[in-house]
């Protein structure tokens, strides 16, 4: 898990002063890449982390790496808590280690700390897919976790899947990162709202705080919006008897979009399926043929049987 690669590698600078690629690797049971890359991304985060060329090279921190985490600037902590922070993705060990950093660092700099610890949350499964592939981080991304760590009131210039441009004052609360998109979590004058980051054109600053409700609950928030979200964008439900034998090809086919229920007495398998609309999941399932039998509802399968219908005419050679 990379944030609790990213916890041992500043303790191995730490403690080693100065390191290579290859000793990381060999610590932290990684290969070569996977070492360099998590040194980069520290000093690309901010962190006082940097190269030295040469026969006598390596990786260090600076001051010598000797120096106790104190000397890290507001920045340099606020950057590693987003970096190793979201709780969903710590385990015990990186939370263990989270806490003694914080203790490490001076009294002014606990809050930002514990701010940017709780600024983030991660999501790991795509929409439709357990996982998806990474995209590069949105344009304004950084400008949003600063105002969450702030807690800052930001006027957002945002567009709308629709292509409408709007600009409105919002409290940022949080982001999640669900696959391979960014979210924030906002409070609006028309309520709490979900922006994909990757659709934010600017962010400015007000100066003003930002309102954060008592025992706000990133985690529960998030969970809530991802249902709202889901409700959107896949807003038809079908009931429907599956085959045993194409369950793993339909989870396939569908990924998170098919909840699989019990056996019924045949042997056949209930499942719930999920879909953008009537014509879109017809097509996604009029290859199983029989083996998945709708029940719900009468439009799916009214479409299904004029699918059916055009295919027997076409690829008929009687």
């Amino acid at each position: 898990m990379r944030a609790d690669r990213l916890v041992a590698v500043l303790l191995l600078l730490q403690r080693r002063g100065r390191v290579t690629a290859a000793e990381v690797a060999a610590e932290l049971e990684v290969s070569e890449r996977t070492a360099r890359r998590d040194l980069e991304a520290l000093g690309m985060a901010g962190l006082p982390v940097y190269s030295q060329r040469g026969r006598h090279g390596g990786w260090s921190l600076a001051g010598g790496g000797r120096t106790d985490l104190s000397g890290l600037s507001a920045r340099e902590v606020r950057a590693l808590f987003l970096l190793v922070g979201p709780s969903s993705q710590a385990t015990p060990e990186v939370r263990a280690a989270l806490r003694k950093l914080t203790r490490a660092i001076p009294e002014p700099l606990r809050a930002t700390a514990e701010s940017a610890r709780a600024a983030v949350v991660v999501d790991s499964a795509g929409w439709d897919r357990p996982s998806a592939a990474p995209r590069p981080e949105p344009p304004w991304l950084g400008a949003c976790q600063q105002a969450v760590v702030d807690a800052e009131q930001v006027e957002l210039t945002y567009v709308s899947g629709s292509g409408a441009a709007t600009e409105r004052v919002v409290h940022p609360l949080g982001l999640a990162n669900k696959g391979a998109a960014w979210y924030l979590l906002a409070d609006t004058d028309d309520g709490r709202r979900t922006f994909r980051v990757d659709r934010v054109r600017a962010v400015r600053p007000t100066g003003a705080p930002a309102l954060r409700p008592e025992g706000f609950d990133l985690a529960q928030e998030w969970r809530t919006a991802v249902g709202v979200i889901d409700d959107l964008r896949t807003p038809l439900r079908a009931r429907a008897e599956v085959d045993p034998g194409v369950v793993g090809v339909l989870r396939f086919v569908l990924g998170t979009r098919v909840a699989v229920g019990p056996p019924g007495p045949d042997g056949w398998v209930e499942v719930e399926l999920r879909g953008h609309g009537v014509d879109s999941l017809a097509g996604e399932i009029a290859g199983f043929g029989a083996r998945v039998r709708v029940q719900s509802p009468d439009e799916l399968r009214a479409r299904l049987g004029e699918l059916g219908r055009e295919l027997a005419a076409f690829y008929d050679t009687r």
